[in-house]
């Protein structure tokens, strides 16, 4: 008998926290660090939000409730999701999670039995990745080209999609490259998936960054998709898009009720339920007009930041960076920086396992924390499988 369950060394999860010892090191040590390493806007939550957390809080607001989400917020989610993706949805199809991620990992504990696939983007958010060998599912990582602006073919999709494909991770805007789809690409794409992929298949469309979209590009949903709307999975939230990341308000709107059903069931055994009296600020988010101003200035900013860096980038010798279409990161590949540091021949001299634990941009990570005091992540931050010999 052993301590610990089998699967508990399954689980992995995000660098972008892992990386947190290493900073308070090097401030105790050297000088504050310039953190990029977290995904969250540096601005404040908007006004009229924190002023409703606080009204609510004075009214006591702070006692258990409903498992599923308030319906007031639920509504209001139903609503927003009806006029911008162009088909009916109702409040009894969504769930309020206590964040983005919770919905990410039980989606596969809800559809994946073991030897089942799930295909992901790669690079893309960790934990798309870290959960699947946790269920016993086996990850298929969907590789996004710089060449294609980190986006992928219908083709590409095809070539992984098999019999025992059972879930599907779509994320546009994207986390860490800012790839943004197309209305015709993913028109492409929801016809592969309706002709290869059985009615059985959930497609988890992560559409956290719906709202930073640059160059006047609009966001477009695989939902819309012809076909699309009964296979698939909205999921987002309030934290990238109001700044709002300790808020953990995330909601995911299913195909229908008897799926948000097993959910809402999970939601009580995991969590009870997400705290009122964020959910009613959540409603006032998505209902107040002063939201809009406050997150198009936010947008605003985030782009003008995008040009000056991205062109800032382009100009170091051994750097090239693709410019995101959304999302507020940058993914520049630093290949010849690595080889110029003599990080390639380091990584490549080392012993076999501790080569396949770490990554010559990886290396490049603790360079620029413990040398120049920037917190940054690595290629292999976003999806281990397939990061060898991609350096950014």
């Amino acid at each position: 008998m052993t301590l610990y369950a089998d699967r508990t060394f399954k689980i992995d999860t995000e660098n972008a926290f892992k990386v947190g010892p290493h900073i308070v090191r090097v401030e105790k040590e050297r000088s504050p660090v310039v953190k990029l390493n977290l995904g969250e806007p540096d601005f404040p939550v908007p006004v009229h939000i924190k002023d409703e957390i606080k009204r609510q809080l004075d009214l006591d607001n702070t006692h258990y409730c409903d498992p599923q989400g308030l319906i007031g917020l639920r509504e209001a989610i139903a609503r927003q999701v009806t006029e911008t993706r162009g088909f009916e949805v109702g409040p009894q199809q969504v769930v309020v999670f206590p964040g983005g991620k919770p919905p990410i990992g039980l989606a596969q504990q809800v559809y994946c039995n073991p030897g089942d696939e799930v295909i992901y983007p790669s690079p893309g958010f960790p934990i798309y990745e870290s959960f699947i060998r946790y269920v016993d599912a086996i990850p298929v990582p969907l590789h996004l080209d710089e060449s294609s602006d980190f986006t992928f073919s219908p083709e590409q999709l095809s070539e992984l999609i098999t019999s025992k494909t059972k879930l599907i991770y779509l994320n546009f805007p994207s986390n860490p490259t800012g790839g943004v789809a197309t209305r015709e690409q993913l028109r492409a794409i929801a016809e592969v998936i309706e002709e290869r992929c059985s009615k059985d298949v959930r497609v988890y469309s992560d559409e956290i960054y719906e709202n930073i979209l640059f160059d006047d590009q609009e966001h477009h949903s695989i939902a819309s998709m012809p076909g699309m709307a009964s296979r698939s999975i909205i999921a987002s939230g309030f934290s990238k898009t109001y700044a709002w990341t300790g808020g953990r308000i995330g909601y995911a709107v299913f195909p229908n009720s008897e799926e948000a059903e097993i959910f809402k069931n999970l939601n009580i055994n995991y969590f009870s339920c997400v705290p009122p009296y964020n959910q009613e600020a959540a409603k006032v988010a998505l209902e107040s007009p002063l939201s809009k101003t406050a997150v198009g200035e936010m947008v605003q900013t985030f782009e003008q930041r995008r040009n000056e860096i991205w062109e800032a980038l382009n100009k170091v010798e051994g750097i090239s960076c693709r410019k995101p279409g959304g999302a507020f990161y940058l993914f520049p590949n630093i290949s010849e920086v690595c080889s110029n540091l003599g990080l390639m021949e380091f990584h490549e001299g080392l012993p076999e396992a501790e080569k396949k634990e770490t990554s010559p941009a990886g290396f490049f990570q603790m360079f620029a924390l413990y040398e120049h005091q920037v917190a940054v992540l690595d290629r292999r931050s976003f999806g281990s499988l397939g990061s060898e010999g991609k350096h950014y």
